[in-house]
């Protein structure tokens, strides 16, 4: 046998183990799905299909939250329901700005928020740090959708 006869027996061989193994697993798996039963947040509605806007409920201001890892972003704690913030204008500026601080009593917006990717400073916020919104989201008391075993992080206990 020469080697060509050999590397061509040994990806037979492994071919078919998986084709063997592929069809196991699809079976567990069609098994297990029997046995779940999901259910999507549109319902059962198709994709194309445009639905109504489903009503939440905003909370109203709240005290600071714990941060429950180490580069968590702040929450928000107050509603945000109706703030803008386009390329022109970004509502936040209103309170969080540097010299707005004090007279509002907000919160500082980080000065990590100043610098570029390069870690040059800038006169103003960063363009990519001005969407407040990507990471900061508003804080509320809703219970989690699905259990869990999340433990904030342990220097932060």
């Amino acid at each position: 046998m020469n080697i060509t006869s050999v590397r061509t027996f040994i990806s037979t061989a492994l071919g078919a183990g998986l084709i063997v193994l592929s069809g196991l697993t699809s079976v567990h798996a069609a098994d297990k799905a029997d046995s779940v039963k999901l259910q999507g947040l549109r319902g059962g509605a198709p994709v194309a299909q445009d639905l109504a806007p489903a009503g939440f409920k905003q909370e109203r201001d709240h005290a600071v939250s714990d941060r429950d890892f180490v580069q968590q972003p702040p929450l928000v704690p107050h509603t945000i329901q109706g703030y803008q913030i386009t390329k022109n204008f970004n509502k936040c500026m209103d309170c969080h700005a540097f010299q707005k601080t004090k007279e509002s009593g907000a919160t500082k917006v980080s000065v990590t928020h100043f610098k570029t990717r390069d870690g040059m400073e800038l006169d103003n916020i960063s363009p990519r740090r001005y969407f407040c919104t990507q990471c900061h989201v508003p804080q509320t008391d809703a219970k989690p959708l699905v259990e869990n075993t999340f433990q904030r992080a342990r220097g932060l206990q």
